[in-house]
């Protein structure tokens, strides 16, 4: 992970015609700059709470890296464990308090809760546990999260009234001052967790029956790139180093895929860049609550279902010849001016090739203004060597 930079005067928020805000290029970008380092205000537990102590991986309930020998425990609890003394007095102070620790017991205790509750609504539980106890120790980033996009009355009432009963009757929070335990702001949380919430993805192994898909480890709540809007062709995409030593493991780092010039939208993609249209748009729709009309989108909305469902890497290497040539000198990919496969070049050099990875590949930060021609995955980890950069 990279430290020291500098990325402050990179970008800059603007009202995006369509589509909100949106961070925007303050002057020309160098592919594999890097654009944003931002650090969560809020971590929690992907794993539902029946099976935080029987996954594949252990991970440390602060840090979240997966530990690799021995473990403390919670001792109060014995449930939550920790990667070492350090990261236990650190939570016990912030992410595990006394409340906390009573809560997430009371919730794995009660069969009631865990055999009438999807795996879904025990995350969100276990969300909504940490969002609270944010407002408790750092009021500030707790109205930082009430400030983010999400509209409480986009979300299933019935959804709200389950989560609201649970709390209440299991856990029920102290007072916040200003704030009341009402359906509102349950709401108001659980859409704000629902736009905002990354996720820190467990190890990838390549060589598992599943095809390489892999789950989540935790989720967090990270103000500034929650800013990145969406495009099924991305120019940047997001790195996250949690299971190395060094300190800020849980930052994200945002690198630029190719050159962009000033005054251009930054975007990420929300899923791996393979996803074919129908499945990218139910899952925009579903989860964002938007349609997607990037330029992308709208050349596969063209096809016939044939087209569309199979594997897209497949499409796109029957026309990859014109791409490639426009762009062998390696200047920024114009989607503008859109073939009728626009993503042919793109996932030949910005897709991992190994196998079951889709990851996407980013150049390393340049070095003294010089590009550099090793492209990493931010899946698999992998190195390839670009000889056109």
């Amino acid at each position: 992970m990279s430290v020291g930079v500098n990325t402050e005067t990179l970008v800059r928020v603007e009202e995006i015609q369509g589509r909100g805000r949106g961070l925007v290029s303050t002057q020309p970008l160098r592919g594999g700059q890097i654009v944003l380092i931002d650090s969560p205000i809020l971590l929690y537990s992907a794993l539902p709470l029946t099976k935080q102590q029987h996954s594949t991986f252990l991970y440390c309930d602060k840090c979240f890296k997966t530990i690799q020998s021995a473990s403390v425990s919670c001792p109060t609890c014995s449930h939550q464990r920790f990667c070492s003394p350090t990261c236990l007095s650190a939570a016990l102070a912030s992410s595990h308090t006394p409340w906390v620790c009573q809560s997430l017991s009371r919730l794995r205790d009660c069969q009631d809760f865990l055999q009438h509750h999807s795996v879904e609504r025990q995350i969100q539980a276990q969300f909504l546990v940490a969002a609270y106890n944010l407002a408790f120790v750092s009021p500030s980033d707790f109205q930082i999260l009430l400030s983010l996009q999400g509209r409480a009355e986009d979300e299933d009432p019935a959804i709200v009234q389950s989560l609201h009963s649970v709390i209440s009757s299991l856990c029920p929070p102290p007072p916040i001052e200003g704030f009341s335990f009402s359906l509102e702001l349950i709401a108001a949380l659980v859409a704000k967790d629902r736009f905002n919430a990354f996720g820190l993805m467990e190890p990838l192994n390549l060589n598992e029956e599943n095809g390489g898909q892999r789950s989540v480890r935790a989720y967090g709540i990270y103000p500034k790139a929650s800013l990145f809007n969406h495009d099924c062709l991305p120019n940047a995409c997001r790195f996250d180093y949690v299971d190395t030593n060094n300190s800020g493991n849980t930052d994200i780092v945002v690198r630029m895929i190719h050159d962009v010039p000033q005054g251009r939208e930054i975007c990420l993609s929300y899923f791996p860049v393979n996803s074919n249209y129908s499945t990218r748009r139910k899952r925009l729709l579903e989860d964002y609550g938007f349609t997607c009309d990037c330029d992308r989108c709208k050349v596969e909305a063209t096809w016939s279902d044939d087209e569309g469902d199979g594997d897209d890497n497949e499409v796109m290497e029957e026309d990859v010849d014109e791409p490639m040539e426009a762009e062998s000198n390696g200047e920024e990919i114009d989607n503008d001016n859109s073939t009728d496969f626009p993503h042919a070049y793109f996932f030949l050099r910005y897709m991992c090739n190994r196998n079951n990875c889709w990851g996407t590949l980013a150049p390393f930060p340049p070095s003294d203004a010089k590009p550099s021609n090793l492209l990493e995955c931010n899946a698999c980890g992998g190195i390839k060597n670009d000889e056109v950069c």
